[in-house]
């Protein structure tokens, strides 16, 4: 991927595409292009294969998707298969018929099993039954690996799947009703905190453990695999650590200087009891994250409390 090839960051807007923009860019890479969502609605098919037909991309970056959390994921169950399955048919189809030198498509690790072996490995995939709250988002990154396997097997693209652990980052969402778990406990305190409201209602029971990955050490992975890495295989992105809710939610209020109490809703679904990658596959190949959960939630905060946020 030489510095002057033209690269197409799907979601180059979102947390994932702007992180991977950055990177690029840091790294001297000026022929990069990107469209909105209101610019390209890559829902539509005759939209994107027009687009990557004028365009003519060497390189393909694949962040975009509809996310959320697991009300989001278990609320709008339809939107969150029938958005994410056009999205991806339709860019990995346009970047065949326009002879992309090569794609990423990055995924979630939702993918796996709800009761899956931890920590999880690639070959986990399709060995049990799904967390049914986030079943349909689950299924739809499952499809997009296997459309990069079999345009890859069938006509000899070279297509490459990851799929990425929980992330947090600049550009992250903090509405409550649609965030990731972090993010949300980040303006739940926060807000708390400018409130001075006694106590932070989180949901569930904080017993299940979960591993976070700062957005920017993920842009950093997708490069370098870019770079580095060919075969038909999927490949876990993560840092290998872990947290509970309720050490996670303690952190956060340490980070954000909250004083008052935390209440678990334990009416509230947990979702999956415990989700942490297997990376020694990556690893092998020479990747390691390089920012820690803790110094990554206070440079994410310290970035927010300087804006016009909440």
């Amino acid at each position: 991927m030489d510095k002057q090839a033209k690269i197409y960051i799907a979601g180059h807007t979102g947390m994932v595409g702007s992180a991977i923009y950055r990177k690029l860019t840091s790294l001297g890479y000026k022929n990069i292009i990107g469209r909105s969502s209101t610019e390209l609605d890559l829902r539509f098919q005759d939209y994107v294969t027009s687009f990557f037909e004028q365009e003519r991309p060497d390189y393909v970056f694949m962040a975009a998707a509809k996310v959320g959390g697991i009300y989001a994921n278990n609320t709008y169950r339809a939107e969150f298969l029938y958005d994410n399955l056009m999205i991806e048919a339709n860019v990995i189809q346009a970047s065949f018929l326009t002879n992309v030198k090569k794609l990423l498509f990055l995924g979630s690790s939702c993918i796996y099993p709800k009761f899956a072996e931890q920590p999880m490995k690639e070959e986990s995939l399709l060995t049990g039954a799904l967390e049914p709250t986030n079943e349909p988002y689950a299924i739809a990154k499952i499809a997009g690996i296997k459309l990069c396997e079999t345009y890859r097997s069938q006509y000899g693209c070279n297509f490459i799947s990851a799929m990425p652990t929980n992330l947090y980052g600049p550009n992250d969402n903090y509405d409550l009703e649609n965030s990731h778990v972090l993010p949300a406990l980040i303006r739940k305190f926060h807000e708390a905190k400018k409130n001075d409201k006694k106590e932070v209602i989180i949901w569930g029971s904080g017993k299940p453990l979960r591993e976070f990955m700062h957005v920017d050490d993920l842009a950093d992975a997708s490069v370098f695999l870019m770079h580095h890495y060919d075969e038909s295989g999927f490949l876990n992105i993560g840092t290998g650590e872990e947290i509970s809710i309720l050490d996670l939610a303690h952190l956060i209020k340490d980070v954000t200087g909250y004083s008052g109490e935390l209440v678990f809703d334990a009416s509230k679904p947990d979702g999956t009891p415990r989700k942490l990658m297997d990376n020694s596959r990556l690893a092998a190949l020479g990747w390691n994250h390089n920012i820690s959960l803790e110094a990554g939630i206070r440079q994410v905060y310290k970035e927010l409390s300087e804006k016009d946020w909440y």
